[in-house]
């Protein structure tokens, strides 16, 4: 953070704030330039990729900024919240099993990608892939795999498992940011143009557009001018749940780690998990009550705009030029995440799925619960809780999945 042209984190915030307001105020411009711009380029790719520009060329830095902690502590959260306030769970069941497959093929794809590209880069250059002890390459990558199936909790359950050197984790770390987030550009890009895909597919999208289309007749019928006092309810109501999820995190997760330790390879020892989990429910559970009325008065707008502030933060996380220092660990990851690609590709196209389980299903694999709704929300907002969903799934099955993948990759080793 010292390093970089702007340091002070207040600074820093009002900066994306500013690019935020104007990608908005240029993507709903009538002008004609603006117009044919967005439409081959999608306003929540650039919320994405300008903070990253300005990391890579050292203006901002992620490191020692408390922003994306802030954002993925407080504003997911109160996100997600605001956002399954008016979802239509029915709807969602509706969607069929062919989310739950494209997830599977999502985590099959990480789960055996890692070994093949770690036989195909070796076959090319043995010395990317070698190390013995610490060093041994496999280990740094066991940490990908926990990342890549689960998230952050898994991850740290592999660095706890395998145990590799700190400057090898150092720059698997990078690895993870770097490739996952590249790959999550595409998926945004992907969600401007999922009618073509989804025509390739030939898949049948109806479940997808009724859900969308229910969901936004309803907020049209409770539809109304808001005034303070609604806006100090949805506020409350998002950081009120927040606030049980960090006592329920606080609280379940210590309990977890020393009473059952067996559970911590479910995920369940860890804080960010239950503030999700905690999240999620207490949306789905006013989403019953007469506060589902608050989305009348634009609780979701809430709920997006924290959403948009949380991609800002995680582009801040990518720095491109950082893929100079470990490009032969970068190749890897680049593979892998082809892999992972080609299966989920491969499946969509014989099930005929849409796009859009593509692309959750994969983010809820790579991104986990901290962009998997960003993902299904480029889709439309309403589908936003889709990806949390799926995401808790990873969560629970990413130290196994992680650990299969990492024997497998010291085998091969």
């Amino acid at each position: 953070m010292e390093s970089a042209l702007i340091t002070n984190d207040a600074v820093v915030f009002g900066l994306l704030m500013a690019i935020l307001a104007l990608i908005f105020t240029t993507s709903h411009s009538k002008h004609p330039g603006w117009q044919k711009f967005y439409k081959f380029v999608p306003s929540l790719l650039l919320c994405y990729f300008i903070p990253s520009l300005l990391t890579t060329f050292g203006i901002v830095s992620e490191e020692g900024s408390s922003l994306y902690f802030v954002a993925s502590r407080y504003l997911l959260p109160a996100s997600l919240v605001l956002l399954t306030l008016s979802i239509d769970l029915k709807g969602i069941m509706n969607l069929g099993p062919k989310a739950i497959i494209m997830f599977f093929a999502g985590t099959f794809g990480i789960m055996f990608g890692g070994p093949l590209a770690l036989l195909i880069v070796g076959t090319i250059n043995p010395e990317i892939v070698g190390g013995t002890g610490p060093e041994a390459v496999w280990r740094g990558l066991s940490t990908v795999a926990g990342s890549w199936i689960g998230g952050g909790a898994n991850q740290a359950a592999m660095l706890e498992v395998y145990k590799p050197s700190d400057d090898l984790f150092g720059a698997m770390v990078t690895v993870d940011i770097i490739v996952a987030n590249i790959w999550m550009a595409f998926l945004l890009y992907g969600a401007g143009i999922s009618n073509r895909v989804d025509g390739w597919f030939k898949a049948d999208s109806s479940a997808i557009t009724k859900l969308k289309n229910d969901i936004e007749e309803y907020r049209a019928s409770i539809a109304k001018v808001p005034t303070f006092v609604d806006f100090v309810k949805i506020i409350a109501v998002a950081f009120v749940i927040t606030a049980i999820g960090h006592v329920a995190g606080d609280t379940i997760a210590p309990w977890v780690k020393e009473n059952a330790p067996a559970l911590k390879d479910m995920s369940l020892s860890s804080n960010f998990f239950w503030i999700i989990v905690v999240a999620t429910t207490g949306g789905l559970i006013a989403s019953f009550t007469k506060l589902r009325d608050l989305e009348g008065a634009g609780a979701s707008k809430f709920g997006s705009l924290f959403l948009y502030i949380l991609v800002m933060t995680i582009g801040m996380k990518m720095n491109i030029a950082s893929m100079l220092d470990a490009p032969g660990f970068f190749i890897i990851g680049a593979v892998w995440i082809l892999i992972h690609v080609s299966i989920l590709l491969i499946v969509a196209k014989v099930i005929k799925a849409p796009f859009f389980f593509v692309a959750v299903g994969s983010q809820a694999n790579v991104g986990g619960a901290a962009s998997a709704p960003i993902v299904a929300s480029a889709f439309h907002p309403a589908l936003a809780p889709v990806g949390v969903l799926l995401a808790v799934l990873g969560y629970a099955l990413g130290t196994y999945g992680a650990i299969l993948c990492a024997e497998m990759m010291r085998f091969i080793s």
